[in-house]
Order: C-alpha cells, then structure tokens, then sequence
C-alpha cells in the first residue's frame, strides 16, 4: 500500500511537470496543423475513377513498370501503397491471400494511442515511449476524421475497487487528454459507485468504490483496411489480393551494384506466373517480415518475434452498447478489453509467443484465461458460460527488433524501418493506429534510396478514405425512403460502406414483401444482405472465405451464423465468377475449414465432447431426456434422423427446409454420421446444463414433441366431456 502510494506521489508531480513543460506540450502549434487537413487536402474530392477488374489490374502488373511495389495489403502495405500514390508515384501493392487477411482484421478493434505506455513514459521519464503514445493519439484524431462511417469514440470504463487507485488512475487518463490537446476525443471523467453501475449495470458492486471513464476510437478494421487500399486504387495504384510473391529479381546497376528491380509472383487464383517490375519494393509482410527479407539476403538475420493475441465474442448483453471496460490488471500482469461491437461483446487479448503461420489459431487455455478475467469483473448474477462464445480468434503481432542498431536482441517498442543493400525497404511492427505514420516513414525511406522523384510530399493527413465523401449520421434515412431497405440493413450500409452504400443498394433484390422492398438478408440475425455479396466481388473478393471474414464480418461475430449462410453466399457468387459445381464445393470445403481452425469452431466443438465426457446429470435427468428421446424416435431406430426431425416439426405445423434440418442435426451430430444417438443427446443437455452449450434446437425440439404427446394422451376430464349421467 505504502508503495502504491509512494507511486501515485511521484505520478502526480511528474504529471503536473508535464503539464507545463516542454515534455507533454511542445510543438502544439504543429501539431493542430492538421485538425482541419481532411477539409483543406487538395486531394479531398471524391475520386471519379471507377475500380478495375481484377483482370485489369493484373495486366497492369504485367505490362507496366512502377516506381514501388508494395508487397503486402494489410494496414501498413495498404498505407504504403496510398501513400505512394498520393506523391504521384506510380504504385503497385501484390497480397498473398485477402487484404486484411492476417493481423489487420484480427485486432482489438480500437484506435488508440495506448494509456499503458504513457505510463511508462511518465514513471520512467522515457522521452521515446511519450513520442510514441504523442503520434498514435495524433493518428488517432485523423483516422477518426478520414473515415467517419468506419470509426467512432468509445467511452471506456476503468472500475476501482480500492479507494486510493481513484486518484492514481484519474492523474494518469488526465495526463492522456492532456497530451492529446484538442484532439482529445472527448474529456474523461469520474464516475460514483451508483452512476457506475448505471452505465454498466453488468459490473461488480461488491467492493466497488467508483469508476473513471476516458475516451479512445474504435473501428470495423478489415473494413477500415480495405478502404485505404480501395482509396489508394481509386487514385491510379494498381493493387491486386491473392498474388503470391514467389522470389525477387536481383539485377547489376551502371555501377555493378546488385539492386533490386522487381518480384517473380504467382497468381493463386489461376495459378499463371510473372513478373512485376519496380524501381523499389516494399515490405510491409507483418509477421512475414523474415520471409521477404530472405529472398533479399539468404543469411539475413531474422528480426521478427511474433506474439499471439486471442479475443473471443460474446452475446451482446455482456456489455452496454456504448461503453466499453478496461481490466488494467488482470491475474498474470496482462490488459483485457471488453467492449461492444457490431452489437456483440469482444473481450481480449492474450499475448504468448508463437510461431509464424497462416492460419492461427485460438486455443481452449486462451479462451478460457479471457472468461475467467471476464467473470472477475462481472455480476455473479450474470453466468459467464463456455457456451456464449459465439467466435475466438488468434492474430500474430509481429514483434520486432531494429537491424539498424548492433543490439538486435531487444525488441523495438515501436515499429522499424530499414533499407538493405540491394534497396528492399522494410516496415515492421508498429500497431494499428499509426500505419499512416509508418507509411509515410517507409516512402520517404524508398524515395531517398531509390532516387525516386515524387511530385509533391505525402498527402494522406487528412485525406478522406473510400466512402468518407458523402457520408453523413443520417445518411441511413435516404437509403430507407429512397431505396426501400429496412432501418437495420441501412445503417448497416451507411456505417460500412459509408457514400458507397447508394451503390450497394442498387444491386439489391426485391423481397417480394411490402416492406421492406428490396434487400434479402442472407442470414436472418444479421443485416448483410444479398447485394453485398455481389459487391463484394468488385472489391476483389475472390473466395467465400474473402465475404465471410473480410467484406462482411459474419465469421467474426458468429460462426455458426456464418456457416449457416455459407451456401446462399457462394450460390451468389458463383452466379458473379461463373464457378463450376465443382469450385462452389471446394469453396464451402475451404470456407468451412477456415471457421474450424481460425474463427474457433472446432475448439466450441472440442470443448463440448470433452465436457460431455462425465455427464453431469442425475438418474432422473437422464430418465427425462431418455424420454425425450424415445418420442422422436418413433421407430426405435436407436438414433434420430432428417426424417425423424421432420415429422417432428409438422406435427406442429413447421414446414422447414432440408437445410434447415441438416443444420438442426449437425449441432449435436458429434460424429458427423448424419443422426442423433442417445449418448449424443445427453451429452448435448450435459453440456447445456453445466453452462458449455448454451442452447440447441434440437434439445428443444425433442422438449416440443414430449410436451404434444403428453397432452395427447392426458385424460379428458367429466367436465370437458360433456359427459354424465
């Protein structure tokens, strides 16, 4: 206690120097500069140019030569790429899988400038670490501004449940607005136990003394990433997703100096190979930052230490819709998240090494850790169950150390930009929120190594990002009078797709409804609708897996949802891509193992045959269920199958669908036989019992069929009757 103390005394002298010194407020004047850049950047009118075919871009691959080819289409290739196009280089960008395929679509969701490392910088007087926290709340205000439609203010709820932390933790978001200046989103504030708990009526009272709120950004990042690219090719860039970069071509200059002059690449869509030629190429790879550089230089060093961040999504009644919670301490030192998103609750992240992969994934122990923390925070009254994880996911930060120092043990706190010999230009690490910065430091370094002749400086502080141009907050009303969607779907719209939703609409269906007119959802607790599946594919979505994970987040916030939807989706685009039967069956093969392995189904699955393994039920449960059971099974089969499920259904006047049916059964069929035995069953209610599986239709189905044949059979009495003598 006394050492908390003794740390809330220095923290508050430190932060009132800070407040009037040079550390927390020099230069203010340069940096307001750009508060009103998205209004004045000549660059700010909407693009006319339509976007080109995929096939179009890859013959511009072919045929032209470019000032730099960016290789990689997540944040900060994307960043790269627009910032390059902006100065008037001719730009190219190649992306072995989706844009946004890796970590830029698995992140926390929130534009920040990071309160924990202003901490540091303030306990510690680390002039570095408040340069870092001072640029990411400057990119914070501009991302807020270039992509309105995409990005919001969070407020943020720190609860305190001893009373000296208040003043600790309120010198420390104070400090936070005050480094922000003007771009301060919006002031934070105390918070009394019971206005704390009105706000976030899920927290725990228990020893709960107030609550401090402070203000970050929070974004639909895959979207967020797509737009940059999709800006970037609306200004003359030539990008294009699913081109694998198979090696580098290495040439003699003038000089006899081996430089690097362009890349050998396959296209993964059909398989051709060929070669893209430029003056420089960019790294921007992530955690395939080592990968790159190999080819550049075999005995290269590796630099990159990647660390694996699982989040998992709950039902949206884990949290208020407008607030979020901060755990700044949890069991092993970590920060845990909680907050709402796309009207769910995302809580993360984990942060454990791991090695380099494509497809990573979520593990029971990381998704178990996150509910534990999650439960610490919460009401008893609300049961946090196994069964509520609707997705879990796992991104790889790419950590990395500095190859332009001689220690290249220690990890680089911030990101890195180094120049080879032969002129491959890398940028790694760093986070989200300042890919803009990291951009800009990459092709000021391509420009100076490369002797490229830009026409003018960057352009992107303040330049308005694919959709941002006409949006508004009540743009969502003209889509509903003057299209004919209902209020859900157009917000939905307007928030995604931003002045770009008119355009989306347009490829909307009729409902053959009087309300609303057009706009078929494709799943029925979502607001994605047909049209987007279609658009989806002149934003370059090439797979099933590219609309699911990317173009819409369905296999991110429900993948049961998402499976569910998968058949509608790829009939859709196999109407746009002319796919064979063959190819829709290889893309639902390949979709289906994506939502196993990375968006954390095969670990729900796992989870619940190993909970099943004891069964939790006493004798007399399990007689019930039995029971249960054995109306379904009308034949005495010793299963239950499609047919069984149907006659169910209309004996209570349910006509459903085949599919329907096979979904029904596959969400206990645990050993995808293709029907329901007994020990199944009661594995299913074991598991709903002890809180691993939260429902199922089929459980409920058989309760149905028990209760008609119970009042079936249940004797009429004299009154009923009519009888007497």
């Amino acid at each position: 206690m006394a050492a908390s103390l003794g740390r809330l005394g220095k923290l508050v002298a430190l932060g009132a120097a800070a407040g009037g010194g040079y550390f927390m407020v020099s230069r203010i004047s340069e940096e307001y500069k750009s508060v009103a850049a998205a209004e004045t950047n000549t660059f700010n009118t909407r693009p006319k140019r339509p976007l080109p075919t995929r096939e179009e871009q890859l013959k511009s691959l072919q045929t032209e030569t470019f000032d730099i080819l960016v290789i990689g289409g997540g944040a900060t290739g994307g960043g790269c790429a627009l910032d390059a196009v902006s100065r008037g280089l001719k730009t190219a960008l190649v992306e072995l899988d989706d844009f946004s395929s890796g970590t830029s679509s698995r992140s926390t969701k929130l534009i920040h400038g990071g309160v924990r490392y202003l901490q540091k910088a303030i306990m510690q007087f680390d002039l570095e670490q408040y340069r870092m926290v001072k640029e990411a709340l400057h990119e914070r205000a501009n991302l807020l501004a270039i992509a309105p439609h995409l990005s919001h203010p969070l407020p943020i709820m720190l609860p305190v449940y001893k009373w000296w932390q208040l003043p600790y933790y309120w010198v420390g978001i104070k400090a936070y607005d005050l480094v922000a200046g003007r771009k301060c989103v919006k002031p934070s504030y105390i918070l009394s136990k019971q206005k704390a708990l009105e706000y976030f009526p899920m927290l725990r009272k228990d020893k709960l003394v107030g609550a401090l709120v402070y203000y970050d950004g929070q974004h639909n990042d895959a979207r967020m990433n797509l737009a940059i690219a999709l800006t970037a090719t609306r200004f003359g860039a030539t990008i294009a997703n699913h081109v694998r970069v198979i090696d580098l071509i290495k040439e003699r200059d003038e000089e006899g100096i081996v430089r690097l002059v362009g890349a050998k690449v396959r296209d993964e869509v059909c398989g051709s190979e060929f070669n893209v030629m430029a003056k420089c190429i960019v790294n921007a790879t992530g955690p395939f930052t080592d990968s790159i550089r190999k080819m550049d230089d075999s005995n290269v060093k590796e630099i990159c230490s990647p660390s694996a961040g699982v989040h998992i999504v709950l039902p949206g009644y884990y949290s208020p819709e407008e607030m979020g919670l901060l755990d700044p301490s949890t069991s092993d030192g970590r920060v845990i998240f909680f907050l709402p998103w796309q009207k769910l609750t995302i809580a993360g992240t984990t942060d454990s090494p791991c090695a380099v992969t494509h497809s990573p994934s979520p593990s029971e122990k990381d998704i178990q850790f996150i509910l534990g923390e999650v439960k610490n925070y919460l009401s008893p009254d609300l049961e946090v169950r196994r069964g509520d994880v609707l997705s879990a996911w796992c991104g790889i930060r790419p950590l990395v150390s500095d190859p332009n120092k001689p220690d290249t043990q220690s990890l680089a706190r911030n990101h890195i930009v180094h120049v080879s010999p032969k002129g491959l230009v890398t940028i790694a690490g760093g986070k989200w929120t300042t890919y803009r910065a990291m951009a800009v430091e990459a092709i000021d370094a391509a420009v100076e190594a490369c002797n490229l002749q830009p026409q003018s400086p960057s352009q992107t502080d303040g330049l308005l990002l694919e959709g941002a141009h006409g949006w508004s907050p009540t743009l969502f009303i003209r889509l509903v009078q003057d299209v004919g969607l209902e209020s859900e779907v157009a917000k939905h719209l307007a928030s995604t797709y931003g002045d770009r939703a008119f355009s989306v609409s347009k490829m909307a269906s009729l409902t053959g409804k009087r309300w609303p007119v057009v706009g078929r959802r494709i799943h029925s607790e979502f607001p994605y609708i047909d049209a987007e599946v279609r658009y989806a594919v002149k934003e370059y979505a090439s797979t099933a897996v590219d609309v699911i994970a990317r173009r819409m987040r369905l296999a991110f916030l429900n993948v049961q949802a998402a499976e569910e939807a998968l058949p509608g989706i790829i009939d859709i685009m196999a109407e746009e891509l002319d796919w064979s039967k063959a190819e829709k069956k290889r893309q639902y093969d390949m979709a289906v193992k994506f939502l196993n392995n990375e968006m954390g189904k095969c670990v729900n699955i796992a989870t619940k045959e190993s909970t099943a393994v004891t069964l939790n039920l006493s004798r007399e449960e399990k007689q019930i269920y039995t029971k249960r059971f054995q109306t379904l099974d009308q034949e005495k089969k010793g299963y239950i199958s499609i047919n069984d499920l149907r006659r169910g259904l209309q004996h209570h006047g349910e006509d459903v669908p085949g599919d329907v049916l096979h979904d029904i059964l596959r969400e206990i069929d645990t050993n995808r036989n293709g029907q329901v035995e007994l020990d199944e069953y009661l594995a299913t209610m074991s598991a709903i019992k002890s809180g691993t599986v939260v429902n199922s239709r089929f459980a409920r189905m058989a309760e149905m069929e028990e209760e008609r044949l119970r009042l079936r059979h249940r004797p009429i009495t004299v009154e009923r009757s009519g009888g007497g003598l």
